[in-house]
């Protein structure tokens, strides 16, 4: 039963989180990405302070293992970010930066497939995680399988610009982050059977989805959040960041 929700939530964050980002890069909707980001900032610090962490530390683990684990999830991500696999941060044409022309349909050609290969990595990560929340409780599993859906949006919709900057059509950016996005499917049925089989791991993982998360919510959102200079549109978009809190406060008083 748990290895089917597993497997149909995985799919759904998956394949849903790159569908929507598809529409919002190759359609008319554009103009909710930056909303989509700030909701997407809420969802992930409240998914990951009010839901996952309170389970990692009532399990009964070591509370400083759990704070090693958190330190050390932090310092590696930190690292993966300079080595550019984890956060996909890319120049474009008419950016701003002084680039020579064609520099960035360059860059892009070049790092085409390291973006499908980091992207495939990510998202078996994510797999791994929503399986370890799913074994804990079915609950969380839904609400961290949202969370990491909503996070995946903003990113896939980068990993669309660069790849239709590579040279690649519409058509074969999709089936590619597609086939990249089913790599949580794999994340999610490999981390059910190898935490299964040594349940100690749990609460660990749940702290490594906690430093994911608040990572990604503050370094890698929030910044785009900051570029705004209008008051207006700052208070609309701390708005959509606590209407996410919101959302995930909800659902867990529901149930």
């Amino acid at each position: 039963m748990v290895l089917t929700h597993i497997i149909v939530a995985n799919l759904i964050a998956g394949l849903a989180s790159v569908w929507i980002a598809a529409q919002l890069s190759l359609g008319s909707m554009a103009n909710f990405v930056k909303q989509l980001v700030s909701l997407s900032v809420g969802l992930l610090l409240a998914t990951a302070i009010i839901n996952i962490m309170p389970e990692a530390i009532n399990s009964g683990a070591n509370v400083d293992g759990l704070a090693w684990t958190f330190l050390l999830s932090l310092l590696f991500l930190i690292a993966l970010e300079k080595l550019a696999v984890f956060r996909h941060t890319h120049h474009h044409e008419g950016d701003g930066h002084d680039h020579e022309h064609g520099h960035d349909h360059h860059q892009a050609g070049v790092g085409g497939l390291a973006i499908l290969v980091g992207d495939s990595v990510h998202n078996f990560a994510d797999g791994v995680m929503v399986a370890a929340a799913f074994m804990v409780d079915i609950r969380l599993g839904w609400i961290t399988a949202f969370s990491v859906a909503a996070h995946e949006i903003p990113q896939e919709i980068g990993d669309f610009i660069v790849l239709l900057n590579a040279g690649y059509s519409k058509s074969r950016a999709l089936f590619f982050n597609l086939l990249s996005g089913l790599a949580s499917l794999v994340g999610g049925v490999i981390g059910y059977f190898l935490l299964d089989s040594v349940n100690v791991l749990l609460p660990y993982v749940l702290m490594v989805t906690v430093a994911s998360f608040m990572y990604v919510a503050l370094a890698d959102l929030i910044p785009s959040m900051q570029a705004s200079r209008s008051w207006k549109d700052s208070a609309s978009r701390f708005g959509l960041m606590a209407l996410g809190v919101g959302v995930v406060c909800l659902i867990k008083l529901l149930h």
